[in-house]
């Protein structure tokens, strides 16, 4: 009995256990990440919640983009590939400068390490490590730009400039910012700063931690056991604020999978037939034409040797997901009618009723339109002669393919209903 109850016990745990996602993250930045090494503690946060974090650095003090985009390590770092993110933070105070300032001191360089990235490995995104303001704003600069002279003022602006890098370059925000200020107004007595009231104290960087968790895992903080140097009470808060602010809306930092969607358009002459991909999010295309015939082309090209009706599928695929999509189309020589079976259409041209009567039993009737999309089917007939409807179908033309006890019969028609 004792045996069956470790038995059992032993089978729950290991359906209810959560499979693990291993990450691989490059940080580039400066001291705002290196400062409790960040990176490692976002490690211990993501191991406690059953996932697995690989990374590397380089994080420099007072770093720029502009010092990254030429740093050797960094770009070395960069051309290994391999990584699902590549984490950017900017030097703390350069993206809450005027406009003219960010505009050439910041997005162009954002935008040069984003290339650099892609041009390295299609698949990895990048994640913009949005920051904070100082806890009583820059006073170094608050003469000569004022509206860094509070918190709020700076605060706002770094997160404004961090979301255009973002939605510019197609790229993911992790909001520490927002995550702090949320904290700031809801739970004061958490001391998120260090003594220089700039950079991040072990709090401020446990904050940091469960939203890089939650940004690039997808997954929700509360799974977070570690509570790092903290009390449990201030680390529980902390998780519940990083929930509240990126998990429950994580499109709004843009932190979702770009998954491909599959679908094509065809046209055909007779027995050939293009075929057009319109799928979004897609890297790589496989097609199966329906009649041993393959092609690994976006949009190609399929002549078929015999006319028939055949099931095209499309797979598609974006850096290890894939989406599936499948039409049957129906192909014929132009102006050719092919009877393996007697049957007969009338009328040809047809207004609205078509007339189709068979020497032996109908089992099914197939039309499709121009292009080759199946537009009618009717399955189950049993009877010699069957009316067929047209009034839905618009005026062109259209292949109508009878299958029969003996055989088949396809006969093209034109639909004329003036």
């Amino acid at each position: 009995m004792k045996k069956s109850l470790v038995f059992l016990v032993l089978l729950l745990l290991f359906f209810s256990s959560k499979s693990q996602t291993t990450l691989k993250v490059l940080f580039l930045g400066n001291s705002y990440t290196s400062v409790n090494d960040l990176p490692e503690l976002i490690s211990l946060v993501t191991k406690s919640a059953g996932d697995s974090l690989v990374y590397s650095s380089n994080v420099p003090g007072g770093y720029t983009f502009n010092q990254h985009s030429t740093n050797t390590t960094s770009l070395s770092l960069i051309n290994q590939g391999g990584w699902d993110y590549v984490v950017l933070q900017e030097q703390s105070q350069l993206p809450s400068f005027t406009n003219a300032e960010v505009q050439s001191m910041v997005f162009p360089y954002a935008t040069t390490l984003d290339n650099m990235i892609h041009a390295a490995d299609s698949c990895t995104e990048t994640i913009f490590y949005m920051t904070w303001g100082r806890k009583n704003g820059d006073a170094s600069n608050c003469a000569v730009w004022p509206p860094v002279c509070t918190y709020e003022g700076m605060d706002s602006l770094l997160h404004l400039r961090y979301m255009m890098m973002a939605e510019d370059n197609n790229a993911e925000v992790s909001p520490v910012g927002a995550v702090w200020y949320y904290l700031r107004q809801n739970s004061p007595g958490i001391e998120l700063y260090s003594s220089d009231e700039s950079h991040p104290s072990p709090a401020g960087s446990y904050a940091a931690a469960c939203t890089f968790y939650t940004s690039m895992f997808r997954e929700s903080p509360v799974s977070i056991t570690y509570d790092y140097t903290l009390a449990a009470t201030d680390a529980s808060i902390i998780r519940n604020a990083v929930k509240a602010v990126v998990f429950d809306s994580l499109a709004h930092w843009f932190n979702v999978d770009e998954i491909p969607v599959a679908s094509f358009n065809t046209g055909n002459t007779g027995l050939l037939v293009n075929f057009t991909s319109t799928s979004v999010n897609a890297h790589h295309f496989n097609w199966s034409f329906g009649d041993s015939a393959t092609s690994t082309e976006e949009n190609p090209v399929q002549t078929y040797s015999t006319p028939g009706t055949y099931t095209v599928t499309l797979i598609t695929e974006y850096c290890g997901l894939y989406d599936t999509a499948s039409q049957i189309i129906a192909v014929a020589p132009v102006g050719i009618e092919t009877h393996s079976a007697k049957v007969s259409f009338f009328p040809n041209p047809v207004r609205n009723i078509l007339s189709i009567s068979a020497e032996n039993e109908i089992s099914s009737i197939t039309i499709s339109d121009a292009n080759g999309r199946i537009v009618l089917v009717k399955n189950l007939i049993r009877s010699q002669n069957v009316e067929v409807d047209l009034l839905s179908l618009e005026d062109g033309i259209y292949f109508v393919r009878v299958q029969t006890q003996t055989g088949n019969a396809l006969q093209r028609i034109v639909k004329n209903s003036k």
